[in-house]
């Protein structure tokens, strides 16, 4: 069992919990509560951690992975990003995320796009494409949001929230596992290389044109911008078209991920009763 919260894989955890960038070098991230770990694909487990209690209400999860440990209550504080902690957590890769989404890491890193070969209507190619979103909670929303409208990837700007921060997998659901997430060092650019491919993008701004009036039906891009300043200029200019959701009263803008679902489902409807 390990007890103290200065053990070296304790201080692993910990890091990958606390830091992008630690996250990203490593290709791995931290998952919490018996949810979660059981969404994950055997071939993304890396280790388990459970506390005694933990370990004896789930006995299937001796044999989850190459390496489960038993740790106290203490460094299971210690490891958790809740105020509550449901006595485990995962060590899970990011890295198998892109493979078995069809994607070559390297190459997705270096900004080129998954290729979809859609065989209905249903099917053609729908990205969202976060601008800056900051909170959490709406990166982990539109993610889950992606998985239900059948989306093909969710494309993020550097300056995004990080989509395998704690906060944003637990508001994911288990979506994380199942979606193609792309972080873009070069976001204007990745979605440049998408509109060669045919994906026709559209920008949510609020000078755009009423949104309810395009055929959404072909291969398409949504922006979604940052949630206080929108779009920034070089991501809106990839636009074919900017557009804006119609509101009644004095409402002005709708939160990032209310605005991206309502895009995305109409896409989602269009495709489903074959157009407008």
């Amino acid at each position: 069992m390990i007890t103290s919260v200065t053990n070296d894989t304790v201080k692993y955890v910990d890091k990958l919990k606390k830091k992008a960038s630690f996250r990203r070098e490593e290709g791995c991230f931290v998952v919490e509560g018996i949810r979660m770990i059981r969404e994950v694909p055997e071939a993304r487990r890396r280790m388990l951690f459970l506390t005694e209690a933990a370990a004896q209400q789930y006995p299937e999860l001796e044999s989850w992975c190459g390496r489960v440990e038993t740790v106290s209550e203490q460094v299971l504080r210690k490891l958790s990003d809740t105020e509550t902690p449901q006595g485990m957590l995962a060590v899970v890769s990011m890295e198998d995320v892109m493979r078995e989404a069809g994607m070559d890491a390297d190459k997705t890193r270096s900004g080129l796009k998954l290729e979809a070969k859609p065989d209905t209507e249903l099917c053609q190619p729908l990205y969202l494409v976060l601008d800056g979103l900051q909170d959490p909670g709406n990166v982990g929303t539109l993610i889950r949001t992606a998985e239900a409208v059948g989306a093909t990837e969710v494309l993020l700007s550097r300056t995004s929230a990080d989509p395998y921060s704690p906060k944003v997998v637990r508001s994911t659901m288990g979506t994380i596992f199942r979606v193609p997430v792309r972080v873009c060092e070069d976001l204007p650019g990745a979605v440049e290389e998408l509109k060669k491919t045919g994906v026709v993008v559209y920008g949510t701004h609020l000078s755009g044109t009423d949104f309810y009036e395009n055929d959404l039906t072909g291969p398409v891009a949504f922006l979604i911008g940052n949630e206080g300043k929108g779009l920034t200029d070089e991501v809106a200019a990839t636009a074919d078209r900017l557009l804006r959701i119609p509101m009644e009263g004095q409402v002005e803008s709708l939160n990032a991920a209310v605005s991206g679902s309502v895009v995305a489902y109409e896409a989602y409807r269009q495709r489903k009763s074959g157009g407008r």
